[in-house]
């Protein structure tokens, strides 16, 4: 990553959200298209098997219930192979999909990659990022640099939903 890219897209509401093809934690291709009719929310994450990410796919377990009977789904997208989101989610019990972007080009089109600041120095990373997608495939809203823990609540309550 140049200086000149380092600066990434930002997402807001109304725009359509970058369309992807991703392979889940199975093997198995996941796209955004077949979620059509349905409201998606998209997170995006560094690393599987972290602390901070283990809490932030814990409390969307926690939560998948709920948002299902909203009409909400929930995918994670994280650079991590797929053998890792396989391990990540027996060992945690997660029960949303989890998808690999190992070439960063979806995490990239929705903001989520690029320079942050890390224990303050400056990075280039995933960028913990979460986007709700409306039913007919718009951004509904964008969140980025959210933290870890306290984030899904927060989210619940955006969406009334506590």
């Amino acid at each position: 990553m140049t200086e000149t890219d380092a600066a990434p897209v930002r997402l807001t509401a109304g725009d359509p959200a970058p369309e992807f093809t991703l392979t889940d934690a199975d093997g198995n291709p996941v796209s955004l298209s077949s979620y059509r009719g349905r409201r998606v929310i998209v997170y995006c994450y560094p690393a599987a098997l972290t602390p901070g990410c283990t809490t932030q796919a814990v409390d969307f377990t926690a939560a998948a219930g709920d948002l299902a009977e909203a009409g909400v789904d929930i995918i994670g997208v994280s650079p991590d192979p797929v053998e890792k989101l396989a391990r990540f989610r027996e060992q945690e019990e997660l029960r949303i999909t989890l998808v690999s972007d190992p070439d960063k080009q979806v995490l990239q089109a929705y903001g989520a990659y690029g320079t942050k600041k890390l224990y303050g120095k400056e990075v280039v990373g995933v960028i913990r990022s979460t986007f709700v997608i409306d039913a007919e495939g718009r951004i509904e809203r964008a969140s980025y640099n959210v933290k870890a823990t306290g984030h899904v609540a927060k989210l619940r309550r955006d969406l009334g939903l506590d």
